[in-house]
């Protein structure tokens, strides 16, 4: 990404052009020598400024100025105009019109720090144009040699074991930038030298992995330019949308049309590579699943045999077994980033898939992992008691319990389900809609006729089925409060007089707040 490009210093450095600088350096902006020009324009017009383009050079024989050398502000006002239009740098053709450069135009270039050269007769302007035109064909040249260059050697570093981590170093290393590759999840797993020119400092790291959080929680595949931390950052999803794999980071790189094809060449890479993952990935929650099988037999042999061949010893006992209820959009990232945590810590954690949400087994001292599953994906949460492997399948409906009274992004212990004892469990759609059917007859006996059938058998049963007790509740008569109850009855096809009865009519009015 270093190739010289078009200036005029480089116009200047062309002894065959004989050109002459006539400003002195330090007076002019910083590396206004350096600034790349697209084109060389001549003309003599007073005022150019409608017929140039940007980043241009502009040439002149100073007709215009002829009959008003002596006019400071008519050099002022022309100076002023090119300066605004963006016109990088003036040449005056000298012994055309008139010897030398008129000193009123030199000192109003001097005061608009803007370069001024001498174009000798000797020189045609036409040479300059054609001298900055091959400069830029030479550089376009260079530009398309060194990305095909820079496609072949990352296509080789992709072939190296460590496919991915070498892709993304030589991918720094031709651009001269610092590149970051982040995990489905969110976390930065591959990163060139942390000593890189245009390497994030702590803060500018946090800033752009909270960045890459958010682009990839959206789902959706996505490139954007922005500015983090005073530096330009290029970001771009890998994979397919709804099912992203990646983000790619780049810190510090201007990209032209070549540097851009050399990263959607990187792109294309690094997800094919991730997408031919899938097969894999599919492969190893089959098996996962069915070690959870294994361990909800309360059996622990063969899972423990496996894994120790593939992800290292089951955690050690006491441990805890979660559920996580994680959107269908995030699931596969809320996998990625539970694999990357046991690759990270072998016989700390393991997990699969099943019909629940994902199935967590960990230390009972580890405190965070859960939480922090919850908070990245906004994850609902249950673990169970602390428990050994024999009794697994026990601490896996205790899991399953508490994950269906926590909310979203949040941890619910079993322990902490407890305090509104066993009814609090008929907090269930299962139980809501059963109770609803039990109850219909009740509310559409009230809905028609204006009754109150369903408070008067709620006030009842909370007054352990005492007449008089439900109707001081009410402020009724206690013959209304037996009518109604007979009615009920009828509606209900229950006799309520049976403890059996009441105790499923009471369940129904609970389930149903």
């Amino acid at each position: 990404m270093t190739d010289p490009q078009p200036t005029l210093r480089a116009l200047l450095a062309r002894r065959e052009l004989t050109l002459r600088l006539a400003s002195r350096e330090d007076e002019l902006e910083p590396e206004a020598l350096d600034e790349p020009l697209r084109w060389v324009h001549s003309s003599d017009l007073i005022d150019p400024t409608p017929f140039l383009a940007d980043e241009l050079l502009l040439l002149t024989t100073g007709t215009q100025f002829v009959g008003v050398e002596e006019d400071a502000d008519r050099y002022r006002e022309y100076v002023a105009r090119l300066r605004a239009r963006g016109v990088r740098g003036l040449g005056f053709g000298t012994e055309v019109v008139r010897e030398g450069i008129p000193v009123g135009l030199a000192d109003a270039c001097r005061d608009a720090r803007m370069p001024l050269f001498e174009v000798p007769y000797r020189t045609p302007f036409i040479a300059l144009a054609r001298a900055n035109a091959e400069a830029i064909a030479a550089q376009g040249y260079a530009r398309r040699t060194w990305a095909l260059s820079a496609q072949r050697a990352i296509s080789l570093a992709a072939l190296r074991p460590d496919g991915l981590a070498a892709t993304v170093a030589e991918l720094a290393r031709q651009l001269g930038a610092w590149v970051g590759l982040f995990d489905a999840a969110g976390t930065l797993t591959q990163s060139s030298a942390a000593e890189a020119p245009d390497a994030p400092d702590s803060d500018a790291l946090a800033a752009l992995t909270a960045e890459a959080g958010t682009v990839l929680r959206r789902g959706a595949r996505a490139a954007s330019t922005l500015e983090i931390a005073g530096q330009r950052v290029t970001l771009q999803t890998l994979g397919r949308g709804g099912h992203l794999r990646g983000l790619l980071a780049i810190v510090g790189a201007e990209l032209d049309l070549e540097g851009r094809s050399v990263v959607t060449s990187v792109i294309a890479m690094a997800g094919l590579a991730l997408e031919q993952n899938v097969g894999l990935d599919r492969a190893r929650t089959a098996l996962r699943t069915g070690l959870l099988h294994a361990l909800l037999s309360n059996d622990p042999t063969l899972a423990r045999r496996v894994s120790r061949e593939l992800w290292g010893a089951l955690p050690t006992a006491p441990v805890v077994v979660a559920v996580a209820a994680v959107a269908p959009a995030r699931a596969d990232a809320a996998a990625d980033w539970l694999e990357l945590r046991v690759a990270e810590r072998r016989g700390a954690l393991f997990y699969a898939r099943s019909s629940e949400g994902l199935v967590i087994v960990l230390p009972a001292s580890d405190n965070e992992t859960l939480e922090q599953l919850a908070a990245l994906f906004d994850a609902a949460v249950g673990a169970s008691d602390p428990t050994d492997y024999p009794a697994f399948s026990r601490a896996h409906t205790q899991a399953v319990a508490a994950v269906r009274r926590a909310a979203s992004g949040t941890v619910m212990l079993f322990a902490d389900t407890t305090g509104g004892g066993v009814l609090a469990a008929l907090d269930t759609l299962q139980a809501r809609a059963l109770a609803d059917r039990r109850l219909a007859p009740l509310r559409e006996y009230d809905a028609e006729h204006g009754a109150a059938l369903t408070a008067t058998v709620r006030r009842w049963l909370e007054h352990d089925a005492r007449i008089d007790e439900a109707a001081q509740a009410l402020g009724v008569h206690r013959h209304t409060v037996r009518a109604r109850i007979a009615q009920a009855q009828r509606l209900l096809g229950v006799d309520l007089t049976s403890f059996p009865a009441r105790a499923e009519l009471w369940a129904a009015l609970v389930a149903t707040g």
